[in-house]
């Protein structure tokens, strides 16, 4: 599978908008931060497997967060 400049550029920015809403990160709880890092990499992962599809994206982001979640719930 060969990523294109647009779908890398697109990855970038939306982990950086990602990280952007974690300027209050110290005041999140382990479960909070599990379920914003767990967002993040689904969205870039949704987006690199969907060639920048925005369906892919942020269905990768949804899925990543609920995952997160839950990890974060068990520490």
């Amino acid at each position: 599978m060969k990523l294109t400049t647009l779908t890398k550029l697109g990855a970038a920015g939306l982990l950086a908008l990602a990280l952007g809403g974690c300027s209050s990160w110290d005041n999140m709880s382990s479960r909070q931060k599990s379920t914003v890092t767990g967002a993040g990499i689904g969205g870039v992962g949704g987006a690199v497997l969907s060639n920048g599809g925005i369906l892919g994206t942020v269905g990768g982001a949804a899925i990543g967060g609920v995952i997160g979640d839950q990890i974060g719930k068990n520490r």
